[in-house]
Parts: C-alpha cells; sequence; structure tokens
C-alpha cells in the first residue's frame, strides 16, 4: 500500500561506522568562538557522537545576498569530525534572512484574514513562493557543492518541522497553486463540483479559475467541509513538494549521503500526513515532545508506535526531545529524576537508534532560551547534565550489546491512524466539535496496555492483512476501497472493530447514505449488522438533561462476559441504532434512568457480529481508558505476544530482535515500583533497578528501565 525510498541510515565516524546515535542540535554560532572548545570537551565527556548542525544558519552562511561564508562551518565541521563527531547537515533553510525579507516581502505568508505574516520567526515563507524557493534551492546547491565530500557530514537535514508556522497560508501564490492541484486531481470542473458539493449555498463554480481558498468569511460562516478537506491535503503536498525540491537539489549534486526531515508527531500534534512524506525520507525521524501528567510514557509510546509504523519497521531517528521543561506550553513541567534517562530509553525501546535533544548548549537569549538543552544554564555542574552523561553511556552499553538495527516486534493488534480523519474531525460542520481521532487513537492505545498486551499504530493506508485484529476508532471518513479492504480482512478471518463515529463520510466529506455507518455504500453497516438513523450528543452543563448514560449486559452474551461493560459510561456519544443481522449478539446496551430520558433504553450499544471467517464489532459510543480496557479484556484479548508477554500491566514491555538476539525492555507505567519474576536473559542496562536474589528477579524503581539481552 505505501512505496518508500530504500532505507539508508546515516554513519557515525566510528571505527565500522554503527552504533546508536547520540546528540542534538547544535548551534556554535549563537556563542562566542571559545565556546566550541568547551562544547567538544563537554560533548566527548557526555558520549555524544552526533550533532544536526546548521538549522537555522541561513543568515551565517549568507551574510548578505548572494555572499557565501562557509569558513565558520567549516572550521566548526572539521573540530567536531576530529573529535568523532558526526554531523547531521540541514539545508538551513528553515529561518530565512532579514535582508530576504526586505528584498522580496512577496515571500510572506497570508492569514485566513488577509493579514501578511511578519517577518523574525521560523517559516515566515510561502511554500508556493517561486522567489523563496528560488533563493532556497540555490542555497541548498551551494551547501551540496561544498559539502558533498566532507567525510564528516553523514546525513542531511532537510528544513526543520515542515509546517510549524506556514502550514497554512492564503496567500495570492497559494491560490494559484491550490487551483492547479485541484485541477491535477479532479480533471473536469464538473468532477470538482461533485466532489465538493456546490449544489450547496450556490457555490457552483464554472472554471478552476473560480476555485477559492477557504478564507475567513465572517462572523461563524461555516466553511464547506470537503472544500477545507482538499485545503489540507493541499496545504501537506505543497510543504512536501518543497522539501523534496530541497532535497533533489541536493541528490543531484550529492546522492550518497542519506536524507531525513524531522516530523512533529505527539498525541497533542499530528500536523501532516506523515504517511505520505515517510515514503519520501531514507530514514524517518520525529521531534517527540512528552506530554505532562501520568499518561507521560504511555503517551510517548502510543506516538513511537506510529513512528515505527511509518519506519515500515526499520530503526528511526529520535530528532529532538527534551531533558527536562520546554518553554512554549501553558504549562512547562520540568522532568522529574530518572525521567531524561527513562524517557530516551522508551523512545530506544520502541524501535528507535539515535536520542538527540533540542538542542546541546541552553541558549541564553531568544524565544527558547529557558527551552531545556544537554548543558542546562548551570552548566556541567547539574543534575541535568549529570543525567545526559549517564544517558551517553547507558547507549553505548546498549550499542556494544548488539542492539542497533534490531526492530521492535511486532503487536497482534493494529490500531489504525488516518491524517485525513484527523483533520476530518476537526470540522466545524459535525454532530459534535468534541471529536479528535488521534486522542482517540491513545485512549485505545492505552486500554490495550492496561489489559496486558501492547497494540501497534498504523497509518490506514499501509498493510495491515497480517495482523489478526483491527481497531478503528474515531475513523470518520472511510473510502469504498478502505471499507472493502476491511470487509475482505473480516471475510479471511479477522477481526475488525468498530469505533463510533467511524465510516460516516467518504473520501470528498460526503456523508454516506442508508443509515450509519454507511461507508462502502452499506457494507460496512452490512459486516456489522446494525443500522443507526441518529446520534445522540450529550454535553455537559446543560440544565435538566443526563451528562452521561450507563451501559448494562447485553441479551445474548456469555455468563461469564455479562458484567464485562454493566456500568461502563458514556458521556458524549451514542449511537441510535437497530440490529438487522441475524446472528448479531449485543454485548452490551443502553440501560437506566438516564438512557430512558434519551429513548436508549435496552438499545445495542456494542455489539459482535460473524463475518465470513472473521467478525465485525461496533463499538456504538465513547467509553473511558477504564471501560475499553475491559473490552478488550473481555473480548479481545490476544495471546502472547512473546516468550515473554505483556502480563504486568503496571509495565510497558516491548521486545527488539534480530536473527541472533532479543532485547526486553521493561519500564513502569506508574509510580509505583515493581516486581519482575521469571525474567529471562543477561541485563544490560539497570537504570534504577535492582537485582533480586532468585534467578530472573528484579525490582524496578519509579522512572527505572530493565533492559535484559536472550
Amino acid at each position: 500500500m505505501t512505496t518508500h525510498r530504500a532505507f539508508r541510515w546515516p554513519s557515525l565516524l566510528t571505527e565500522s561506522g554503527r552504533g546508536i546515535a547520540f546528540g542534538g542540535d547544535y548551534n556554535p554560532d549563537q556563542w562566542p568562538e571559545e565556546t566550541l572548545d568547551e562544547d567538544i570537551r563537554l560533548m566527548g565527556e557526555a558520549g555524544v557522537n552526533v550533532v544536526s548542525l546548521a538549522i537555522f544558519s541561513w543568515d551565517k552562511i549568507e551574510p548578505v545576498e548572494g555572499a557565501f561564508t562557509f569558513e565558520w562551518l567549516d572550521h566548526v565541521i572539521d573540530r567536531l569530525g576530529r573529535a568523532g563527531i558526526a554531523v547531521d547537515l540541514a539545508s538551513a533553510t528553515a529561518a530565512a534572512p532579514l535582508w530576504l525579507y526586505e528584498s522580496h516581502p512577496e515571500v510572506l505568508p497570508v492569514d485566513r484574514y488577509g493579514h501578511t505574516v511578519n517577518a523574525g520567526s521560523r517559516q515566515s515563507w510561502q511554500p508556493t513562493s517561486p522567489v523563496f524557493k528560488e533563493y532556497a534551492l540555490r542555497l541548498c546547491r551551494k551547501l551540496a557543492e561544498h559539502y558533498k565530500d566532507n567525510p564528516y557530514v553523514t546525513a542531511w537535514h532537510m528544513g526543520n518541522e515542515y509546517g510549524w508556522n506556514n502550514r497554512y497560508d492564503y496567500s495570492d501564490n497559494a491560490l494559484a497553486a491550490f487551483r492547479t492541484w485541484c485541477e491535477a486531481k479532479y480533471g473536469t470542473i464538473d468532477a470538482l463540483n461533485e466532489a465538493w458539493g456546490t449544489a450547496f449555498w450556490s457555490q457552483h463554480v464554472n472554471s478552476f479559475d473560480e476555485v477559492l481558498l477557504p478564507r475567513h468569511m465572517g462572523g461563524d460562516a461555516m466553511v464547506n467541509p470537503s472544500q477545507q478537506l482538499d485545503y489540507e491535503r493541499f496545504g501537506n503536498d505543497m510543504l512536501l513538494d518543497f522539501y523534496k525540491a530541497e532535497r533533489d537539489a541536493i541528490e543531484q549534486i550529492c546522492p550518497d549521503k542519506p536524507f531525513t526531515t524531522n516530523f512533529m508527531v505527539s498525541t497533542d500534534q499530528c500536523v501532516m500526513n506523515y504517511a505520505k512524506w515517510a515514503d519520501e525520507v531514507d530514514f524517518v525521524s520525529n521531534d517527540h515532545y512528552f506530554h505532562e501528567g501520568e499518561s507521560h510514557l504511555d503517551e510517548l509510546a502510543c506516538s513511537d508506535a506510529l513512528m515505527d509504523s511509518l519506519a515500515l519497521g526499520k530503526p528511526w531517528y529520535v530528532m529532538e526531545h527534551s531533558t527536562s521543561a520546554v518553554q512554549w506550553k501553558p504549562l512547562n513541567t520540568r522532568k522529574r529524576a530518572g525521567e531524561l534517562m527513562r524517557d530516551s530509553l522508551a523512545h530506544v525501546a520502541m524501535g528507535a537508534d539515535a536520542i538527540c535533544f533540542f538542542q546541546w548548549r541552553q541558549s541564553k537569549s531568544g524565544a527558547e532560551a529557558f527551552h531545556s538543552a544537554m548543558l542546562p544554564h548551570a552548566g556541567a555542574d547539574s543534575k541535568v547534565f549529570r543525567g545526559v552523561c549517564e544517558l551517553g553511556k547507558a547507549l553505548k552499553t546498549l550499542s556494544d550489546a548488539g542492539l542497533q538495527g534490531t526492530e521492535l516486534e511486532r503487536a497482534g493488534t493494529a490500531i489504525l491512524f488516518s491524517a485525513e480523519s484527523e483533520w476530518a474531525t476537526r470540522s466545524e460542520t459535525l454532530p459534535s466539535m468534541k471529536l479528535n481521532h488521534w486522542h482517540d487513537v491513545r485512549d485505545w492505545y492505552r486500554a490495550f496496555l492496561d489489559a496486558g498486551t501492547r497494540a501497534d499504530i498504523m497509518p490506514l493506508k499501509y498493510d495491515w492483512s497480517d495482523y489478526k485484529t483491527v481497531v478503528l476508532p474515531t475513523v470518520l471518513m472511510l473510502s469504498a476501497v478502505d471499507t472493502r479492504r476491511l470487509a475482505d480482512f473480516a471475510a479471511a478471518g479477522g477481526r475488525v472493530v468498530v469505533g463510533y463515529a467511524t465510516g460516516l463520510i467518504d473520501e470528498n466529506f460526503h456523508t454516506w447514505l442508508g443509515g450509519y455507518p454507511g461507508a462502502g455504500n452499506g457494507l460496512l453497516r452490512d459486516m456489522l449488522g446494525i443500522r443507526g438513523e441518529e446520534f445522540n450528543i450529550l454535553g455537559s452543563g446543560v440544565e435538566g438533561e443526563p451528562e452521561a448514560i450507563r451501559l448494562g449486559a447485553g441479551g445474548e452474551v456469555a455468563l461469564e462476559d455479562a458484567a464485562a461493560l454493566n456500568g461502563a459510561t458514556t458521556r458524549l456519544w451514542q449511537n441510535d441504532v437497530t440490529v438487522t443481522g441475524d446472528r448479531t449478539q449485543v454485548l452490551a446496551m443502553y440501560a437506566g434512568e438516564e438512557a430512558d430520558e434519551w429513548e436508549l433504553d435496552g438499545m445495542a450499544a456494542v455489539t459482535r457480529n460473524p463475518y465470513g471467517a472473521g467478525e465485525a464489532y461496533f463499538v456504538g459510543c465513547d467509553l473511558d481508558v477504564a471501560d475499553l480496557t475491559k473490552l478488550i479484556r473481555t473480548y479481545l484479548a490476544a495471546p502472547a505476544q512473546s516468550q515473554q508477554s505483556q502480563a504486568n500491566t503496571d509495565v510497558l514491555h516491548t521486545v527488539r530482535k534480530s536473527a541472533d538476539a532479543a532485547f526486553d525492555f521493561y519500564l513502569p507505567r506508574g509510580k509505583k515500583e515493581v516486581e519482575l519474576q521469571g525474567v529471562e536473559g543477561e541485563p544490560v542496562v539497570l537504570f534504577q533497578t535492582e537485582r533480586g536474589e532468585e534467578n530472573g528477579s528484579y525490582t524496578v524503581r519509579r522512572n527505572g528501565v530493565l533492559v535484559v539481552r536472550r
């Protein structure tokens, strides 16, 4: 279902070129020359073996138009290389110099209100500006020509976090490009009118020259959701095209070194359709910043599960994360003792072979001065830097043990993620504006962990046919093709679990007809054996109305399963459904006074239907993590994934394997220390972990990590 560029991993400057990469963004141009000596000495002390260089250095490389100065960068790269530190060299285009904006203000983006976005931050440029592209590609070619044979430059880092500040551009250049994009996609204006449903609100367009961007329309006006969805796709594609233009400009001159760009994947953001972007990099890399609160580790693992799938199971790169607090959130919590190590090794446990931070030395000025770094304001005599050095030693130990290049063992369940469904759930034209596909993916992921197993996160467009179970949480948009894939999967013996707001619209944001969920012209309904007519939407604080509805046991479940969802609670969305299948089982129904108030009492809430050699479940309402966990334990529990199953729900357990060895990672998920028994293999890393007297027994304290090699 996807075609990646060939996997190429950047070499280190070790004798073999192998090892786990460790380092971060390095910005020596922010500091006086004499700082370089101290930096290299301390990098050696910490075990740093790679840095990302020149990400925001365009004005240092080209201080005035057409005058390129590489001497300073040559000096830094040479000093780093001689110290055994490889360079991931940036295209330096993420932040343009002010002289370019002064000379060409027409490259600045425009917001949806028609206001020009001013210079002075990152990515203050239009992806569709031919003027900006000319300057950016000239810089790329100059860098490639100068460093194509430099042995210390082992990878190219294109741009930086594409879309951070210019994901949405409403300029005239963007309008012209959008019209061209629409014509290429639809071919005829009649096809576009059909796809956008322009018969509604007199929006028919007579030619592609009449196509508009979804700019601000005043008041609470609602954008045509089909048009908005295509604009989202267009914005993704324009930035991807820009990335490819930069990559290709360098690759024509320097084809022998791998290319990447850093994605932005956490469950609070997934800016682009990274399933498309992953096709265009030689190795996948990501910037992940932790989510504060009790879900910290689970959220990290959920995001990384998607990264592992984007990498097609090959090792991937953590290009940025933080040693402690950041400075850009409303609440900037610091990391507790051990979390610097725990988070880093959790990324490794989920398939990463590179652990890098933003940034090496904490800035003394600028917008990110209070963003934590490997070498903090307090200097080398600090808890953070001592933690960085401890991490460097642990990664070296794992490298020496042969971890690098091993791959994460797959789970038996895939939770399907769709960037386009995530975009669609943000629409203000839906029955509820509280839908969030990515957060529902995260809740299901956590529920599988709580149920004693682990799931993978797989892009919908990828091939998930080898899994035993697939789960679709709020996959609002399903095409006829993808619905057929699901049906064929179930017919062949697979298990399909369909969430409460899944399969309501097609790829053009047209509602499937005939009853909900209507995806595939009713094929999804046939699979599930149910038919919905309406949605019941709840909200808090509505006077005189229930804020939640309870579930009771279904009428056709085994006695031992009858209590599984009895007392479960739904607070947002309930489907008003009729059971249509002859063999459909009702596993739970709406029950009680609140259900009766909304005329749902006794109506099916969760169902199971045989389909071919497999089965299809319908979870017709939102459930919290605890209730999803009960559902999974009772109906979706899978056999052990490996020799050592996720038996202890207080521990995140993953396995990385090669033909020669397996590495088991154990990380406590909560605040309690955990006791492990019967662990096979020799310990490689014991962080905040004590080995017991009995063979295979360990005590892993809060934020601790145990890694054993089998």
